[in-house]
């Protein structure tokens, strides 16, 4: 635990961790609006090709997630 000196820093600190959260939660809402806009460009087949491949990342995060919760039990 760190000492602070003066005790309004230690609020300071606290107050700066808070916000991290909805700092990456506007960089991943920015993110995927500028993939949704690219995506208005692009051919259908290429739009269902990257979104079969996403598709297929999330899955695999997913099984691999479940069976890492399951080996903690």
């Amino acid at each position: 635990m760190t000492r602070h000196a003066n005790p309004h820093d230690a609020r300071r600190t606290r107050r700066r961790k808070k916000g991290r959260p909805m700092l990456f939660l506007m960089v991943a809402f920015l993110l995927l609006g500028v993939l949704l806009g690219a995506v208005t460009h692009l051919p259908l087949p290429v739009t269902a090709v990257t979104a079969v491949v996403i598709l297929g990342w999330l899955a695999v995060y997913g099984v691999r997630h479940r069976r890492h919760a399951d080996d903690r039990r």
